[in-house]
């Protein structure tokens, strides 16, 4: 139950971060261009010695840029790098991270077994030190006071993506090392899943070679 929630909570995480970024940088290229289109429109109208279109292309560029979104680009990037971090968990968590498995896959009985559990562990120790890093300097982060530039929110508030982040990666390859010991179970994409890749092609071609 509590990790079927868990689950849940990541997905919808992930997906609202990225729908929040995605319609954000929408909004910000929109505000671009418009102010562009007014500009232009201004210029027009002086030009053809239009007063009332001048003034009213006017008013809406004064509108336009009386909408400070100077903040866009930097909610982006820390919007990217919280669904980066969670979305590097989830990665474990459905076995979509890119790796280099042809000794693994070469090996078999006892030996697969060892170097499987190898790679795992080296991913529990890895992301268990990043997290405790990453703790640390969110720390230090809180204790010096820093803030954004344009946002102005606490920074140790952004990095807390990365200890969080981080220990939930580490969690999913104790979950994933736990599944692999008592079932053999070893969690992977399904090539067949992805657009523009034909599987029986691939085993075919396999099967020649």
């Amino acid at each position: 139950m509590v990790l079927r929630i868990l689950d849940r909570f990541e997905e919808i995480l992930i997906s609202t971060l990225m729908a929040l970024a995605v319609a954000l940088i929408f909004v910000a290229v929109v505000h671009r261009f418009s102010l562009g289109v007014a500009a232009d429109l201004v210029g027009w109208a002086r030009a053809n010695d239009m007063t009332a279109v001048q003034d009213f292309a006017r008013g809406t560029f004064r509108w336009i840029n009386s909408l400070k979104l100077t903040w866009a680009q930097e909610a982006c990037i820390y919007l990217f790098v919280w669904m980066a971090k969670f979305g590097a968990a989830y990665g474990v968590r459905i076995g979509i991270h890119v790796g280099v498995d042809l000794l693994v896959q070469g090996l078999e009985g006892t030996a697969k077994k060892v170097m499987t559990v190898i790679a795992m562990s080296g991913g529990i120790v890895f992301t268990a030190i990043v997290a405790w890093i990453g703790a640390e300097f969110v720390w230090h982060s809180y204790q010096g006071g820093q803030i954004s530039p344009d946002l102005e929110i606490k920074m140790w508030i952004v990095y807390l993506a990365v200890p969080l982040g981080s220990a939930l990666m580490c969690f999913r390859f104790v979950q994933a090392l736990y599944w692999y010991l008592t079932t053999g179970y070893v969690a992977h994409h399904d090539i067949g899943e992805v657009d523009g890749i034909d599987e029986n092609a691939d085993t075919a071609a396999e099967g020649k070679a």
